[in-house]
């Protein structure tokens, strides 16, 4: 479906005029024509009449002349395309193209419904269906941190036969007004500092922030209650981390979203709203949010001996120390599963001094559950374990539009205000209904170092192998000590020595727990030595509790000794004893050779 414009309006080509659809044009460009007709039409409304619609048809005309001619395939190409959707899609597609797999249920964001012609990666305008090539490309790299996977062994021909088969279940495919090209993609530019400011106040001035967050971290003042067209909680995505892009993570595919916009969802298209060099500009700010295109997972997390006191509200504690960030899925293993965590990563660093030993964990959060309670031997329904959770909470990123399929034409920018309109960017969002459970964390260890390299079962250990969490309910900013044999069988312990830090800003939750090297019962940190490590994380929104929670595999913990020994310095200590020996050597030898003399 194809977008013209007539009299300063925007319409959509491929229906009869008296059902066009259409929207105000930009009030920038058209500031005369910004109001919509009266409903009831004056005389000189009514003799236009007859002159408008002739002119909006002759454009309508010409628009479907330039649209491509659908391309659905043969009988055989989609029969064959049916075997393997059957075989490898219909479990969460359905046997329907509905959405309404056996999967569904477990599945979010939710399944793409095909029937409804809504595709939300696509390089056609707002509202328009995607191209075979548009269809094919997302089947074969898959949709990043989805249910979606990569399909790399299908053939050429295979992809094809399938794409055709997903076409039959929208009967739009089949209709040459509802075709339309794609949007030009040029190169991307060169990467300049300038073009990321200007992209930032861009960011901004329209409004990005109410759904991403100031700094893209997914905690804007409407992530809380985005919907989707369908009425699925859904989640903006997280800009700092792009290799979660659905689309893709090059310049390229960012400024392709912000032409296209995501059909179904809330993030429009910006096309007529920005220049081209405007939405370069977003798109190299956003690309710059994030350091790679791909996440540099780590396996082993080093502590840095420090010569200070340990406090865990220093926020120069961690000065100087690297990174290790450690990749976060569902417990979807033993009940109370958790098939669709917000959190899919966490970052680690822990220093240490001859006493003590700190680790600071910090990951994003769309908010923070401050209220409530939280702990790991809290227990989940039975019913929870069926995939559905009660509608109030968020979940991951779906598809969908709030706005409804006659609003999916971009806003216009506004010099003073947002995308949004001046009026609603200075208004509060909706709150989203508190939870009652509150955001927590933990830090697992073995209790005793593992003398194999078998290590406790990673869900909170078993009885031949227990473990101690260190667990603190961010409600209530204080830490407490689990000896865990299963989740079956955790005992509290109290806080003992354990001791904790939280902090929460603009998305991120930051955590500093703190303990002894050596305490009786526990695990002992000795320098040099590796022990076994792993994270749990509760987002108390999501009503994660107990067994319902995102967690790490084992990793390792590296308590790094104080000085590495130069090889430079230690050959000149022994040069320079050496030389001492020489010396005295040589001394010894003259001195004897001299009594020798003398007796003589």
């Amino acid at each position: 479906m194809r977008r013209i414009r007539v009299l300063g309006r925007s319409y959509f080509a491929g229906t009869p005029p008296s059902r066009f659809a259409f929207r105000d044009a930009p009030a920038s460009q058209e500031p005369h024509l910004s109001s919509r007709p009266s409903p009831v039409p004056g005389p000189l409304v009514r003799k236009a009449r007859p002159v408008f619609l002739s002119i909006l048809s002759l454009a309508a005309s010409a628009a479907l002349a330039a649209a491509p001619a659908p391309d659905v395939g043969t009988d055989a190409q989609r029969e064959a395309g049916k075997k393997l959707y059957d075989v490898n899609c219909a479990q969460c597609h359905g046997e329907k193209g509905d959405g309404e797999g056996i999967a569904t249920p477990f599945v979010l964001p939710k399944p793409r419904d095909f029937t409804s012609g809504k595709f939300k990666i696509r390089a056609t305008p707002s509202g328009a269906l995607p191209t075979t090539q548009d269809l094919k490309k997302i089947i074969r790299a898959g949709m990043p941190y989805t249910a979606m996977p990569a399909w790399p062994q299908f053939s050429e021909q295979q992809l094809t036969d399938l794409v055709y088969y997903v076409k039959s279940f929208a009967p739009d495919f089949a209709k040459a007004e509802r075709q339309a090209e794609p949007i030009l993609i040029p190169p991307a530019p060169s990467l300049s500092k300038d073009s990321i400011e200007k992209g930032k106040k861009l960011y901004a001035d329209l409004g990005c922030a109410r759904c991403h967050g100031d700094l893209g971290r997914t905690d804007g003042i409407s992530a809380p209650t985005m919907k989707d067209d369908w009425g699925n909680t859904i989640r903006s995505a997280d800009l700092t981390r792009r290799w979660t892009f659905r689309g893709g993570p090059k310049r390229e595919d960012i400024f392709r979203a912000f032409s296209t916009g995501l059909n179904g969802t809330p993030m429009p298209s910006f096309v007529d709203a920005l220049s081209l060099e405007q939405r370069w500009d977003l798109a190299n700010y956003t690309y710059s949010l994030s350091e790679s295109d791909t996440p540099t997972y780590a396996t082993v997390v080093i502590a840095k001996k420090v010569q200070k006191e340990i406090d865990p509200n220093d926020a120069k504690l961690f000065e100087d120390t690297e990174a290790a960030y450690f990749p976060v899925i569902g417990q979807i293993v033993q009940p109370g599963r958790e098939f669709h965590p917000p959190c899919n990563g966490i970052s680690v660093r822990t220093v240490y001094n001859e006493t003590d030993i700190a680790f600071e964990l910090t990951w994003h959060d769309m908010g923070a559950e401050t209220s409530g309670k939280n702990g790991p031997e809290i227990a989940v329904p039975a019913a929870e374990d069926e995939g559905e959770k009660p509608a109030a909470k968020p979940a991951v990123e779906g598809g969908g539009n709030v706005w409804g399929e006659e609003e999916q034409a971009a806003p216009a920018a506004k010099s003073e205000g947002s995308v949004w309109g001046e009026e609603e960017a200075g208004a509060g969002a909706p709150a989203a209904p508190a939870s009652e459970f509150s955001d927590a964390v933990a830090i697992q260890l073995p209790v005793a170092l593992p003398t194999t390299i078998r290590k406790p079962y990673f869900i909170f250990g078993d009885k031949g192998n227990p473990v101690n969490l260190w667990f603190a309910d961010l409600a209530k900013k204080q830490a407490g000590l689990y000896l865990a044999q299963g989740s079956n069988s955790l005992e509290a312990l109290g806080p003992r020595k354990l001791g904790v830090a939280s902090h929460y800003d603009k998305g991120e939750w930051r955590v500093v727990f703190k303990r002894p090297l050596r305490s009786q019962g526990e695990i002992s940190f000795e320098e040099g030595a590796f022990i076994p490590v792993a994270f749990s994380l509760w987002d108390g929104l999501a009503r994660e509790r107990g067994n319902k929670r995102a967690l790490t595999n084992w990793w390792t913990v590296y308590l790094s000794p104080a000085e590495k020994q130069s090889p430079a310095g230690q050959m000149a200590k022994w040069a320079g004893a050496t030389f001492a020996l020489e010396l005295v050597f040589i001394g010894w030898a003259r001195r004897r050779a001299r009594r020798s003399t003398g007796a003589t």
